[in-house]
């Protein structure tokens, strides 16, 4: 009897205990008047909280933050310059990475002729890349036909058919199957400066081609049959990009003087301008990311990545943000630009042209620590390339840059005339990035291209955040 009764008793107190704890657990479940009051009683509005509040709800927080130590003791000198002319501007449109990519081999094309200046048509590689964005969307919807409509990398694919944004290879791809023009032969217009209302229309238009599509291949419609209609709805798009950017050169006369004086006249198509004029050969660089939340020294390939069909998915070797540095300004020490991603929506100061991890000090006016780690950051959709720019300077000191001179395509009434200073600090915490040549690739790294590569899926935010952007 005593040995039940006591088995019992300890039967009886694992169930309190075990109740207890589901109690407990369930508690602070929903934010109920008990939990309310709770919060109310941890906040005590004294002076300091009471000065707080009132400089915070009356100021533009980001004149509030900024670090006047930092902001002190910062210089715009450097002491390795790569010599451009113009800023230029991709104004209320994504094409940042397009821009940046163009913006790199204008130094080459100025030297090479004596130039004052010189620009490239941003306006007619838009057009050829929407186009091409379409058909690859098409395309894709064929490809996933059979795919259900809740497929996670058919949502991201549908979550913005065609966008603005791409990457280093997408840049590569335009100007290898199209060439490039002078600014002045297909200039901006209102819709490519302002993309909102041409991406507004063609990607309703491509939701809706989409359920078409799909359709047909539900009723067993074939292949041929499918792309036979998608040909029928490239036209709409062709027609629309037309009305909206105009007609692209086929050949054209390019007449410029140089600074003597000199004139420059000869005809082209825009691949032969690209060829004589420009020279260089795209497929020797490489893209070298950091991106810690998959293993270093590894090549990747992240899934529908691509701007044309006969194109491949972007792939990148994966290493530590050191060796980028050590890439990059190698690049700039040979007076070539250096193409990178970041992510843009941290820490940068618009009126001089200020990129540091601290430059903006929430911490001291909050008192809430940032303890992600750059993984995590990624992980948890924190933080991600989102903006492309070009490296054109560095401030060198025993071999180490200190900071980075960034020719930025906003415009010259954004940072020090359109430039911009990174602090080694921001480069550690959000470049993501870099196209680098070969020939500055150490042999063991180059190897890592020679691997399979590892697939990354479309929802991932290195693909999803800098198409969007």
């Amino acid at each position: 009897m005593k040995e039940k009764l006591s088995l019992s008793m300890f039967l009886a107190m694992i169930f309190v205990l075990q109740f207890s704890s589901l109690c407990f657990a369930e508690e602070n479940k929903n934010l109920e008047q008990k939990t309310i009051t709770q919060l109310q009683a941890s906040f005590k509005m004294g002076n300091t909280q009471k000065a707080l509040m009132n400089s915070i709800t009356n100021n533009d927080i980001k004149k509030l933050v900024l670090n006047r130590e930092l902001l002190n003791r910062h210089n715009d000198v450097f002491n390795l310059k790569i010599d451009v002319e113009g800023i230029t501007n991709q104004k209320k449109t994504g094409r940042c990475w397009m821009f940046a990519a163009l913006n790199l081999m204008r130094p080459k094309v100025i030297e090479k002729f004596r130039l004052s200046s010189f620009e490239f048509s941003q306006a007619y590689l838009f057009f050829w890349d929407k186009l091409d964005k379409a058909n690859y969307f098409l395309e894709t919807i064929i490809e996933t036909r059979d795919r259900d409509i809740d497929d996670r990398e058919l949502q991201a694919i549908l979550s913005n058919p065609i966008p603005d944004g791409g990457w280093w290879n997408y840049a590569v791809n335009l100007i290898e199957k199209y060439g490039v023009l002078p600014k002045e032969l297909m200039p901006e217009t209102e819709n490519t400066s302002n993309s909102r209302m041409i991406n507004k229309t063609m990607v309703n238009l491509a939701r809706q081609n989409a359920v078409e599509l799909r359709e047909m291949a539900r009723e067993g419609k074939t292949v041929r049959s499918l792309r036979e209609r998608k040909l029928e709805m490239l036209k709409v798009y062709y027609r629309l990009l037309i009305l909206h950017f105009g007609i692209p050169p086929e050949n054209f006369t390019w007449r410029v003087e140089d600074k003597e004086g000199d004139l420059i006249e000869k005809k082209y198509t825009p691949l032969e301008f690209y060829s004589d004029v420009v020279g260089l050969d795209l497929n020797q660089y490489v893209i070298i990311c950091d991106y810690p939340s998959f293993p270093y020294n590894d090549q990747y390939q992240i899934n529908f990545c691509s701007n044309m069909t006969e194109k491949p998915d972007m792939n990148f070797i994966n290493l530590d943000i050191e060796q980028l540095k050590l890439y990059a300004l190698a690049s700039l020490q040979d007076s070539t630009p250096v193409w990178f991603g970041a992510d843009a929506g941290w820490q940068m100061e618009l009126d001089h042209g200020i990129m540091a991890a601290d430059i903006y000090d929430y911490e001291s006016l909050y008192s809430i620590k940032d303890k992600m780690n750059k993984a995590d950051r990624i992980r948890y959709r924190a933080s991600v390339a989102n903006h492309a720019m070009v490296l054109v300077g560095a401030d060198i000191t025993d071999e180490k840059a200190l900071k980075w001179r960034v020719e930025n395509s906003w415009g010259s009434d954004k940072g020090n005339k359109g430039y911009w200073t990174m602090y080694d600090s921001w480069f550690n915490k959000y470049v993501f990035t870099i196209i680098i040549d070969k020939k500055f690739i150490k042999k063991e790294d180059l190897k890592l291209l020679e691997k399979k590569p590892n697939k990354i899926p479309a929802w991932d935010p290195l693909r999803m955040n800098f198409l969007i952007n």
